[in-house]
């Protein structure tokens, strides 16, 4: 079983471009996460008759989103955090709005294990939003995956907006304290790891150099000169079955690119 994950920052861009189409036709998952999806289902034409489509569309137009495609139907699927959650937490909003109404959590549960796709919130160039992710956001998003834990393994995947280590980055010192490298976002990611959730690629690939996300700015991309911000965790009790984990750093289409998992 092959399970994908890409930010494809606006999948109707990702649709026009004719990558999407491109992706799937190469790699053909079986169940495909996205986060920044910038739509609601009914603003997408899209012609992907062998998938299921599940989508947590943002409030706000044209902003966040989550949405999965499988070709297996889903026994449930889940929207977010539960409601006791979200207020455990105070996740009542900022400056910027409510996270709760950014569409940027979907759990989709499969016979076998739980698929969860999230776009957790970028803390801002000015670390603004820094607070609400490391205080309300990590710990939120981490009882939400142990309450699915309890009745069966979590896969989750997405855009964490933060690199782990210094080998998750290409220039870490001058990064240090800014945004995805600050102590707490990857304090948060330490919190993962310590209730037992592997990083899958690092199971596989150890070392620098492998990156999954690069800015539009002094030709990042073609140059590698990136962040590893997006991944697939796993449940220890369910790790073990993957047998490997991959970068897809040729899909074009968004300053993102894919990262899988095959089980």
């Amino acid at each position: 079983m092959k399970l994908y994950s890409w930010n494809v920052n606006g999948i109707r861009a990702v649709i026009t471009k004719g990558e999407l189409q491109k992706f799937i036709d190469k790699y053909d998952p079986d169940v495909l996460c996205m986060q920044e999806t910038k739509a609601k289902p009914d603003q997408v034409e899209i012609d992907l008759p062998a998938y299921k489509q599940y989508w947590n569309s943002a409030d706000k137009a044209g902003y966040s989103g989550t949405a999965i495609f499988s070709k297996t139907e889903p026994l449930s699927v889940i929207n977010g955090f539960t409601d006791d959650i979200a207020k455990k937490h105070g996740l009542a909003g900022d400056s910027y709005g409510d996270p709760n109404k950014e569409g940027r959590v979907l759990s989709a549960e499969f016979p076998d294990f739980w698929v969860v796709t999230v776009y957790t919130p970028n803390s801002k160039g000015d670390l603004s939003r820094l607070k609400l992710r490391h205080e309300q956001w990590d710990p939120a998003f981490l009882e939400h995956v142990q309450h699915l834990e309890k009745s069966k393994p979590v896969l989750f995947c997405g855009d964490l907006n933060v690199a782990h280590t210094e080998d998750d980055l290409s220039n870490p010192k001058p990064n240090v304290g800014k945004h995805g490298f600050t102590d707490e976002e990857r304090a948060g990611f330490d919190t993962f790891a310590a209730a037992g959730y592997v990083d899958t690629f690092r199971k596989f690939t150890q070392g620098n150099g492998h990156y999954s996300w690069w800015t539009h700015w002094a030709n990042a991309r073609a140059r590698n000169i990136g962040w590893r911000i997006d991944y697939w965790m796993a449940s220890k009790s369910i790790a073990d079955r993957i047998k490997s984990a991959e970068i897809h750093a040729d899909q074009m289409g968004s300053d993102h690119c894919p990262v899988s998992i095959e089980l």
